[in-house]
C-alpha cells in the first residue's frame, strides 16, 4: 500500500498559485511547499505542473531549482518529476558517480513492469539523446557490462505463469555454472534477463529446495566482487523486492553518515506503491520504525519533506 496521503478534492491552479507565492518575497517558505506537494498524488502533481506552466509560463521544477538546495531540493525535484523522467535521471547519475551505483540500474530494470521500463528508456532518449543501453556500455566493462546491458534490453513476459519443467532444468544450469570451477557467465546472464518474473522465482525456489541454500549464497569472489554484487542485486530485487528495500534502507540509515540519495530514492519511488509494506519490514528487522529512524538522522525540510510521504502526520 501507498503512504502518501492526498486530498480527493483539489485545485491544481490554487496549488500553483500558493506554491508560487512560496516562492516570492525575500525568502522561500519552504513549509508552504512542502504541504502542497507533499501531499499531492501522481496525477495531481502533473495538473499543478501544467498549471504553472499555463498560469507563469515558467517549468515548475526550474522554479522549485532556483529556489530549494541540498538534499531537500533533489527530493522535491525527483517527487515531482513523471516516474520514467525520474528514473532516467537517476539511472544517469547513478552512471556519473565516481564509482557508479549499480543497484540504481538493477532496480529499474529488475523490479519496474516491461511498460514502465520501456517508458523509462524512451525517457532516457528524449533527455539525453542516447539510449541507457548505450551509456550503460560506455561506463562499464566486462561481465557486469553484460548483465547490466541484457537485464536493461529486456522485456520480460509480465504473467504468472511457469514452467516447472524447464525451472528444474534451469536451476540445475544455474547450481552447475556458479558452482563450478569455471563459472560460466552467459548462462546465467542469459536466464537471469530473458525469463519471466515469475519463472525466475519458481527456479529461485527449486535451486534452495534441491540444494538447501539460497542462490545468492556463494555468489562471491575475488576481482569479480562487483559483478557479483550485481548478480546478487538481480536476484534479490526479482524474489522479493520488498525485502530488498527494507534492507536499503536499513543500510542507509544504519551507516555512519546517512545515505540520502538512496533513503530518498526509495521512499520516493515506492511511496505511492508499496511503502507501508516496506515500512512494516524495517519495523520488524530494526525493532525501530522507519519514521522514527528518519526523524533521529535527518534534518531540517528535507527531513520535513521526508515524513511527510511517509505518512508521518496523518498517524
Amino acid at each position: 500500500m501507498a503512504t502518501i496521503v492526498s486530498p480527493k478534492q483539489f485545485s491544481p491552479v490554487e496549488d500553483a498559485e500558493n506554491i508560487k507565492k512560496a516562492c516570492q518575497g525575500w525568502g522561500t517558505d519552504e513549509k508552504a511547499i512542502i504541504s502542497i506537494l507533499g501531499h499531492r498524488n501522481l496525477f495531481q502533481r502533473k495538473l499543478i505542473r501544467i498549471a504553472f506552466e499555463e498560469i507563469y509560463h515558467e517549468d515548475l521544477l526550474q522554479q522549485l531549482k532556483c529556489e530549494l538546495s541540498g538534499d531537500f531540493e533533489k527530493a522535491v525535484s525527483l517527487w515531482t518529476l513523471d516516474p520514467a523522467e525520474r528514473d532516467a535521471l537517476l539511472a544517469n547519475e547513478a552512471m556519473q558517480k565516481a564509482v557508479p551505483d549499480y543497484r540504481v540500474i538493477v532496480e529499474i530494470a529488475c523490479i519496474r513492469s516491461p511498460e514502465d521500463l520501456l517508458a523509462v528508456k524512451r525517457a532516457y532518449k528524449f533527455r539525453y539523446k542516447r539510449s541507457l543501453e548505450e551509456d550503460l556500455a560506455a561506463f562499464t566493462t566486462g561481465d557486469i557490462r553484460k548483465l547490466l546491458v541484457a537485464v536493461t534490453s529486456a522485456y520480460r513476459y509480465d504473467g504468472d505463469e511457469f514452467d516447472e519443467t524447464l525451472a528444474h532444468s534451469e536451476a540445475t544450469i544455474l547450481h552447475e555454472d556458479t558452482h563450478g570451477k569455471a563459472f560460466h557467465h552467459e548462462e546465467v546472464i542469459r536466464i537471469l534477463s530473458t525469463r519471466s518474473k515469475a519463472q525466475l522465482n519458481a527456479i529461485f525456489n527449486l535451486y534452495k529446495d534441491i540444494h538447501g541454500r539460497s542462490i545468492t549464497k556463494g555468489l562471491s569472489g575475488g576481482p569479480s566482487e562487483d559483478y557479483f554484487s550485481a548478480l546478487r542485486t538481480v536476484i534479490r530485487c526479482i524474489r522479493d523486492p520488498k525485502k530488498y528495500f527494507a534492507k536499503l534502507l536499513r543500510t542507509a540509515t544504519n551507516m555512519a553518515g546517512t545515505d540520502e540519495d538512496a533513503l530518498s530514492r526509495v521512499i520516493i519511488t515506492r511511496a505511492e506503491k508499496d511503502l507501508k509494506e516496506i515500512q512494516e519490514l524495517y519495523l520488524k528487522r530494526n525493532n525501530v520504525s522507519l519514521e522514527d529512524a528518519v526523524a533521529r538522522d535527518c534534518s531540517g525540510d528535507y527531513k520535513a519533506f521526508i515524513l511527510a510521504l511517509l505518512g508521518a502526520h496523518q498517524n
